[in-house]
């Protein structure tokens, strides 16, 4: 498996999209459902086409799984950092929602 790495530098800020990459992917390694992705559309939000090819599949099964929402504004910001209030309302959804 090939693993994409936007940054190189361990002190960099994680994006949204990098977040729910590491989410989807432990999901699937430890064999939860994440089916739930491949019914959902994003491609309502306004700034679907600015997600990161290797990304497109986690934002789809965050989006559908209630882990990442969208924006009063109707964007998802794939490439912002991922504040800490964000990261930790992304796993707090997670653990709600998907983790058994």
């Amino acid at each position: 498996m090939k693993c994409y790495v936007a940054s190189l530098f361990p002190d960099d800020n994680i994006t949204r999209e990098q977040l729910a990459s590491i989410l989807f992917r432990y999901a699937k390694f430890k064999g939860y459902d994440v089916s739930v992705g491949e019914d959902t559309n994003i491609l309502s939000y306004e700034d679907a086409f600015s997600i990161s090819e290797y990304a497109i599949p986690a934002m789809q099964w965050a989006c559908g799984a209630g882990i990442i929402s969208g924006n009063d504004d109707g964007t998802l910001n794939p490439g912002d950092h991922a504040q800490r209030a964000h990261a930790a309302q992304m796993l707090m959804k997670f653990l709600e929602n998907t983790a058994k």
